[in-house]
């Protein structure tokens, strides 16, 4: 058979990326995904690269880190998209336990970013300093993060203020900054996990744990890339309820 007629056999490369993003396991995504990339016909870089982004995330749902590394350098080199290939190849060195070269991948992340994407990308950097106990860059990648935001400003900026208190510096808005972040959008999902750290800093320990709790919840019931991506944010969230202990019932009046 010759290549055009096999590159007509078989199914469009768009067709298997729509697959792959619907597959239910992570088997059937890399499986969809190789046959994406392996089809014989031309692919444009732009879909190349979200196929090779799901076999990332394939990769990264079965905690093949390196595997996923590897197809996230992949995508750095296809220059598509580098900001979100390089927050992909941050999330694989931090499974890997690789933690420097993770910070270098989030901040390259954050230089070429368009500017839509920039605060995210300084609010990752600062959250993983912030779970390594490197809180004085973290208030440097943070206060940048909150300046660019927008609608994510007040979990930017809850997360600042967490950081500066564990560094030592005098924090006397928690209080403010929880009600912002529980009225804000982002106070749903991860921001759950924020609002958990702010309530146990003010010394509400059930309102700590009921939105510690529902952060690991979430995290851990959905799909399996996220609890990896999360993973740091889940140990502590879990390490601060064993702190709380267990909810003490109270006694009938």
């Amino acid at each position: 058979m010759t290549k055009a007629r096999a590159s007509a056999a078989s199914p469009a490369p768009e067709l298997l990326l729509r697959k792959a993003t619907l597959a239910r396991t992570s088997l059937l995504r890399a499986k969809y995904a190789r046959r994406g990339l392996e089809h014989p016909g031309a692919l444009s870089r732009t879909t190349r690269v979200m196929l090779l982004r799901q076999l990332y995330l394939s990769h990264m749902e079965a905690k093949r880190f390196a595997d996923a590394l590897q197809v996230a350098e992949e995508m750095i080199e296809q220059d598509v998209m580098p900001d979100v290939a390089r927050q992909d190849a941050a999330r694989a060195c931090l499974g890997l336990g690789q933690q420097d070269l993770a910070l270098s991948h989030l901040r390259l992340a954050s230089r070429v970013s368009p500017a839509s994407r920039r605060a995210f990308h300084l609010w990752t950097l600062g959250s993983v300093l912030y779970l390594a106990g490197r809180h004085p860059e973290a208030i440097g990648a943070l206060s940048r993060a909150a300046r660019w935001g927008t609608t994510d400003r007040p979990l930017y900026q809850a997360q600042l203020a967490l950081s500066r208190r564990a560094s030592g510096e005098p924090v006397t808005d928690l209080a403010e900054l929880r009600e912002r972040l529980a009225d804000a959008p982002c106070g749903q999902g991860y921001g759950q996990f924020v609002l958990g750290e702010l309530a146990h800093a003010l010394g509400d320990p059930d309102a700590a744990r009921q939105y510690l709790r529902g952060f690991v919840r979430r995290s851990t019931s959905g799909r399996v890339a996220l609890a990896v991506a999360l993973q740091g944010e889940i140990a502590q969230a879990r390490r601060l309820l064993r702190e709380l202990g267990p909810t003490r019932k109270r006694r009938a009046g």
